[in-house]
């Protein structure tokens, strides 16, 4: 039996998320599907953690087992692209990995990155891809905010009531905002998120960004570990699954 990981990148627009449910076209199903035809073995893959419908992925990693030895990787990254392509899946990378590698458990660090397109006019080559916020936001006090979440800390105020993580209390070694014109990018690392964690830290953020809260305010909402409290979080289109490290 080997053990193979994968790379990959797509568009979560069409899909209810990764992980397979009983209704709804999620990622991990289309790409399962296409293995299972092209390796001829029902294959199962093991994601390193889910992506919310709409969510997008540049580094998603995923590992499976097969009975088949993969020698020529080219040919197989060409052959499972050729059926994904219409789903807006890509298969970046393939590593064959030694046994006891697991996509989700064996990752140190996970990077989601953030788009917001902060502008009057509408999006149209970045439709479904970012966040558009009209109203002119405040980057330098989005930086300063961002940097009151890094470290460990209970989470609860930014989680999601249909969590099943075990512990609300999170380390986040990195949380970042940058500026390339009109669009703000806010990037966050942690070996691991809560449920919705990073859209309602974004949506928190926005609201420091346009001036109704204040960093007293920013800093109470995050110490007061009352989900209540939350701003709304920020829609899944803007947010990227951006790297897992192991």
């Amino acid at each position: 039996m080997f053990t193979y990981q994968i790379i990959i990148e797509y568009d979560g627009v069409n899909f209810v998320g990764w992980q397979k449910q009983q209704k709804g076209n999620t990622v991990q199903h289309e790409i399962e599907k296409i293995l299972t035809k092209i390796l001829r073995e029902k294959i199962t893959l093991n994601g390193s953690g889910r992506t919310d419908t709409g969510v997008h992925a540049i580094g998603q990693s995923a590992h499976f087992f097969s009975k088949s030895k993969i020698d020529n990787k080219l040919i197989f990254l060409n052959s499972v692209n050729f059926f994904l392509q219409k789903k807006k899946i890509s298969i970046l990378k393939i590593n064959k990995k030694k046994a006891g590698f697991h996509a989700r458990f064996s990752a140190k660090k996970r990077e989601y990155k953030y788009v917001i397109i902060n502008r009057i006019a509408p999006l149209s080559l970045e439709h479904n891809k970012a966040w558009h916020v009209k109203s002119i936001l405040n980057f330098d006090l989005m930086k300063k905010a961002a940097k009151l979440l890094e470290g460990n800390k209970d989470f609860s105020t930014f989680r999601s009531s249909s969590c099943n993580s075990k512990s609300p209390i999170k380390t986040l070694e990195e949380a970042t905002v940058k500026k390339l014109k009109t669009k703000i990018i806010i990037t966050f690392k942690s070996k691991s998120f809560l449920q919705q964690q990073v859209r309602s830290m974004v949506g928190c953020l926005k609201f420091v960004g346009e001036g109704k809260w204040n960093l007293k305010k920013f800093e109470y909402t995050i110490k007061s570990k009352t989900r209540s409290n939350c701003a709304p979080p920020a829609p899944a289109q803007g947010l990227y699954l951006f790297k897992v490290y192991y």
